[in-house]
């Protein structure tokens, strides 16, 4: 009993399923920074030369006012236009970035649109309850993995950076434009090192949200006997389960058509389907059978593939009663449904010879 208890089975289907509509889904924070960073970065070069104009723009609008007294007007309207270039500056690469977070979490988890974790829940305000998370081993090994990754990140820069150090006595005898064409050239390598770290650590991270979350959801084996329970009580499932196994039938059956040497109907109501090959079956088969619209089917898909259609309309009543679809006819049919193949047979002879 214990056993049955212990969650050791990976989540089903549904688990995950009840998981996301709760808003629980795995999503490494580190992903989704490390994304962003990098659209903020490229955003940044690629709106660079705007901002420099709006800069210089701002820059040469202020330089007006020097030396000329202002009134309450000439405020409002310098703080209206700072306040605008600003805008036109921080806009785009802010809605840049917004995208790239709804992004970075899309590719993580698909799309998800849920309200409940926006539904009031008194029991995540219970203080005990929070003071108990505060100290719980989850969050001791959050705190740890932050701890690790801000001091190799740390441990990295300050040794990149004590090794630029020991170019800095050459770079006073260089030009001012050497010296920032140096510096440019050092952020660089020290922007595309920390990058790569960080894409490690995200890549890491997301591994380890993963695990975690398949873990958290794991489920007991009584557990997975009640859902599967719960399932298969359900009259919605079965009714849905049963449509969809009906429907197959129905292709399959309508697949089989063609194979088969001859269709027995009563002209209005029935249509029998049967087929007969001596190699692999000792006696007829019923490939398809049908009522009313269906039995039209059958019939449109007989003449479709110059299947030859025989009335009678005893015989198709009492193969329609007696026989399933892939199932061999009973003895008791055998003379009647031979009598009616030697027919078909004859008359495809008779046919061929003309």
């Amino acid at each position: 009993m214990a056993d049955d208890q212990e969650k050791t089975e990976e989540p089903t289907s549904k688990k995950i399923e009840d998981a996301r509509k709760e808003g629980n889904v795995p999503k490494s924070q580190d992903v989704s920074s490390f994304v962003t960073l990098i659209v903020a970065i490229v955003g940044f070069f690629a709106l660079f030369p705007i901002i420099r104009e709006r800069m210089f723009y701002l820059y040469r609008y202020i330089d007006s006012y020097m030396g000329v007294d202002f009134t309450k007007n000439d405020v409002f309207i310098l703080s209206i236009t700072i306040f605008r270039e600003v805008v036109f500056m921080v806009i785009p690469l802010a809605l840049m970035v917004a995208v790239a977070g709804i992004l970075a979490s899309v590719l993580q988890f698909g799309f998800l649109f849920t309200t409940k974790p926006l539904v009031p829940d008194f029991k995540k305000i219970d203080p005990i309850k929070g003071i108990k998370n505060l100290f719980s081993i989850k969050k001791f090994v959050e705190s740890l993995k932050t701890i690790l990754k801000v001091s190799l990140v740390m441990v990295v820069a300050y040794y990149l950076l004590l090794d630029f150090t020991k170019e800095l006595p050459t770079t006073v005898y260089f030009s001012l434009i050497d010296q920032m064409l140096w510096l440019r050239d050092k952020a660089l390598i020290l922007i595309a090192v920390m990058l790569f770290i960080f894409l490690v650590l995200a890549f890491l991270d997301l591994m380890f949200v993963r695990y975690n979350y398949t873990k958290d959801l794991r489920m007991s084996k009584q557990e997975i006997k009640d859902e599967f329970k719960q399932m298969d009580g359900d009259p919605q499932v079965k009714a849905r389960i049963r449509k969809v196994q009906m429907e197959m039938a129905k292709k399959r059956m309508m697949s089989d058509i063609p194979s088969a040497d001859v269709v027995i109907t009563n002209p209005t109501h029935f249509a029998v389907a049967i087929r007969y090959d001596k190699e692999r079956e000792h006696a007829p088969k019923v490939v398809a059978k049908g009522v009313d619209n269906l039995a039209l089917k059958i019939k449109e898909i007989a003449r479709k593939y110059d299947i030859q259609i025989v009335e009678n309309p005893p015989l198709a009543r009492e193969l329609y009663k007696k026989c399933e679809v892939e199932e061999l006819i009973p003895e008791s049919l055998y003379k009647a449904v031979a009598e009616v193949l030697a027919f078909v047979y004859q008359s495809s002879k008779k046919r061929n010879n003309l």
